[in-house]
């Protein structure tokens, strides 16, 4: 079986492997805490397993609402935040076009919810006037608030434009099982519904239907996406590969070294929304009780000639971790030019890709020689399969180095704090006291 694979050999000027190895009963027993659900936060383990357990059923009904989607619909857009949104958007990136166009037959994906800009909303409105469109609103509560006002808004757009009945048909709701809001709104309305189990946490979100709905209307294959999680997850649970453990374990030996910054590189610009899903599991996993690396990300070579200034001279309290994809889907050769005035002919015949491979190689070589350890996530090509199989293995290796940290890598604490805030200086009923309070600080 083809797989990713960790390369840590650039960290061994900073850390030795008996550092690395020396985590290893601590890493071992995290990972039991993870299988047996002993550790903190062991209700929401249920992403643990999901690969495995997820049914055939289930992707059938998913690849079918998926289709009515695409029949009726010219645009879906997928309503809402953090992991609700970031895994389906990160996957849909990283197999997309990068100029925005989708595969042919597929329905343009858009999204909402995932900030408050009035601008944003107003014109993503304006786009979708007189088109047929339809929604994917995710929420456990249906009460938070960014996603809440674009599904307000966008329901009331759709149901002018084609009635109450039609629209209905052209919803579909991702919540909780039983209880809130959305719920209650869908079993109303008669919207297709699919849960959201208590046991899996927003980041940890994306092989559910909250990430597998969208990524199916988009026109990718969801069935090889959780085939490869679920070879990462077999592999990863039975010891078969601890390319997780390796990764989890050197990062937290790294950090323990003084290295407090992680910085995530790309090389591939399909890889940018994958950063940011990245960001979100590690910075919201890991960020508890004053501790955790803090997660940054660059897209190479893009940021070579601005953050890779900082990078190479700035303060020595970072480190990377790379993500190389060795093959490409499609081949470019750069030609030759008889007046050479750019200089290039040196380069003539050779593809692009050997260009920002050599970038790559160059820039980490430069890199730990100016004293930034860097590891090395080597992905065979950008495809559903191994895509999957990154997502897996980047959700272990979180929930491994969140309890090496010693923190719950499972809850956000810290996440309500502004929401508080934002409801009493909103003066949300039943935050009354907060908004005295609050506002006597202004």
């Amino acid at each position: 079986m083809e797989k990713i694979q960790v390369d840590i050999k650039d960290v061994l000027q900073t850390v030795s492997k008996a550092d690395i190895e020396a985590l290893r009963p601590e890493a071992d027993e995290a990972l039991a805490k993870l299988t047996d659900g002993t550790g903190l936060g062991a209700d929401f383990l249920g992403w643990v397993k999901l690969p495995t357990e997820t049914s055939e059923a289930l992707l059938n009904d998913l690849i079918a609402a998926a289709n009515n989607l695409r029949e009726h619909c010219d645009a879906v857009v997928c309503i809402g935040i953090g992991g609700s949104y970031l895994g389906a958007k990160a996957v849909i990136a990283a197999l997309g076009n990068q100029l925005g166009t989708t595969p042919a037959g597929s329905p343009e994906i858009l999204f909402a919810g995932q900030n408050i800009g009035e601008d944003y909303l107003y014109d993503l409105m304006e786009h979708l006037r007189g088109r047929r469109f339809g929604i994917i609103v995710i929420s456990k509560s249906g009460t938070t608030t960014e996603p809440a006002i674009a599904f307000r808004l966008l329901k009331s757009m759709l149901e002018q434009q084609v009635g109450r009945e039609e629209a209905a048909k052209l919803i579909v709701a991702i919540t909780d099982a039983h209880k809130g809001a959305l719920r209650s709104l869908a079993t109303t309305e008669g919207y297709k519904t699919f849960v959201i189990e208590d046991n899996v946490g927003g980041r940890f979100s994306v092989l559910t239907p909250v990430g597998l709905l969208p990524i199916a209307v988009a026109g990718y294959d969801i069935k090889a996406l959780v085939a490869g999680a679920r070879e990462m997850e077999q592999a990863t649970l039975t010891g078969a590969d601890n390319s997780a453990m390796t990764y989890a374990m050197t990062r937290n030996a790294l950090y323990r070294a003084g290295k407090k910054i992680e910085i995530l590189v790309n090389y591939n610009p399909n890889l940018h929304f994958f950063n940011e899903w990245w960001k979100q599991l590690y910075g919201e996993s890991e960020g508890k009780d004053h501790k955790g690396i803090f997660p940054a990300a660059v897209d190479n070579s893009t940021d070579l000639h601005s953050m890779g200034q900082w990078i190479q001279d700035g303060e020595r309290i970072i480190f990377e971790s790379v993500i190389s994809v060795r093959d490409q889907r499609h081949e470019v050769r750069i030609p030759t030019d008889s007046d050479n005035l750019d200089g290039l002919n040196y380069l003539a015949g050779k593809r692009v890709d050997e260009v920002n491979k050599m970038a790559e190689l160059g820039t980490r070589i430069a890199h730990v020689d100016g004293g930034v350890p860097n590891m090395r996530i080597v992905m065979p090509r950008l495809s559903e399969q191994f895509l999957g199989q990154l997502i897996y293995f980047f959700e272990a290796a979180c929930g491994i180095s969140g309890y090496l940290l010693g923190v719950n890598p499972f809850n956000q604490p810290g996440v309500e704090a502004y929401k508080s805030n934002m409801f009493a200086l909103l003066e949300k009923p039943g935050y009354e006291e907060a908004t005295k309070a609050i506002k006597s600080r202004l």
